[in-house]
C-alpha cells in the first residue's frame, strides 16, 4: 500500500469498525449502514475497497474486521476525536451537545503534534466525555514519564504495533504490558502493585470481571486491577 494522506471517509469507516468491533469483532454491514447513515449497497463498495487497501478483512453478509493496519489507522483518528472532545469541554467550555459534531470536524486536521500537546496538557486523560476509553498514543514509550521527558518532538518515533487497554479487552486475552498511561501518582500506584511494562498479562474475560475491578494475571500473579488501572495498563497481542 502506497504512503499518503488518507480521505477523511475511509478514516469515518475506520473509526466506526474500531467503536464496534476494537478487539477483533465483526461489524455488520447493517451497522455500519446505521451508523454512518449511508446505503447499505454503498457501504459494501466501501467494504471492498478498504479490504483491497489493506485495512479490512470482508465476509459478504456478514461483515468486516480490522487488520493490524486498519486498526493503527482507526486507533489513531479514534484518539484524536476522543481527546478533542475532552478538550472541547472541559477547557473550552463548549456546550455538551456540541462537542461530538465540532470533534469530527477537526479530528482529522490535528497533527501528532498537536495531539501530543493536547494529551500533556490534560494530564494523559483516560477517558472521552462519553466514558469510552483514550486509545493509547502510537509513539514509542513506555510511559506518559518517558513521553513528557522528550521535548524534541522530531525525535519521537512511532510505535510499530497496536495496544488495547485492560478495560477494552472482550474475550479472553493475553499479551506483553507494552504502555502504562497516566501522571506520576497514578504511575506510581500502578508501580506499586508490582506492574511494569515488558510483563506478561492474561485475561479471562467474564470470571476476570467484578464491578469495578478487573482480576488478571500477570506473571503467574493473579492481581485485581480497579478500573482507572485497567483503563491505562495496554497490552500488545
Amino acid at each position: 500500500m502506497s504512503e499518503g494522506k488518507i480521505s477523511e471517509n475511509i478514516e469515518e469507516y475506520l473509526e466506526v469498525l474500531y467503536r464496534n468491533g476494537s478487539n477483533g469483532e465483526q461489524v455488520s454491514t447493517t451497522q455500519l449502514s446505521k451508523e454512518l447513515g449511508i446505503a447499505p449497497g454503498s457501504v459494501t463498495q466501501m467494504l471492498k475497497k478498504l479490504q483491497d487497501l489493506g485495512y479490512i478483512t470482508y465476509t459478504p453478509y456478514k461483515g468486516a474486521t480490522l487488520t493490524d493496519e486498519g486498526m493503527k489507522i482507526a486507533q489513531k483518528i479514534t484518539r484524536k476525536h476522543r481527546i478533542l472532545e475532552k478538550f472541547l469541554l472541559d477547557i473550552l467550555k463548549v456546550k455538551q451537545e456540541n462537542v461530538h459534531d465540532q470533534a469530527c470536524e477537526m479530528e482529522h486536521t490535528l497533527s501528532d503534534e498537536a495531539e501530543r500537546a493536547l494529551c500533556t496538557m490534560m494530564h494523559h486523560p483516560d477517558l472521552c466525555p462519553d466514558d469510552n476509553v483514550i486509545p493509547a498514543c502510537d509513539f514509542e514509550f513506555g510511559s506518559c514519564q518517558e513521553c513528557f521527558s522528550q521535548k524534541d518532538f522530531d525525535q519521537v518515533i512511532n510505535r510499530k504495533f497496536n495496544l488495547l487497554s485492560v478495560s477494552e479487552l472482550t474475550g479472553d486475552s493475553e499479551g506483553t504490558i507494552s504502555f502504562i498511561r497516566g501522571n506520576s501518582e497514578l504511575l506510581d500506584e500502578i508501580t506499586n502493585k508490582g506492574i511494569k511494562v515488558g510483563q506478561y498479562l492474561k485475561y479471562e474475560f467474564g470470571a476476570g470481571t467484578s464491578g469495578k475491578n478487573y482480576l488478571v494475571e500477570i506473571d503467574d500473579e493473579m492481581l485485581t486491577l480497579p478500573v482507572e488501572m485497567a483503563n491505562n495498563i495496554f497490552i500488545r497481542f
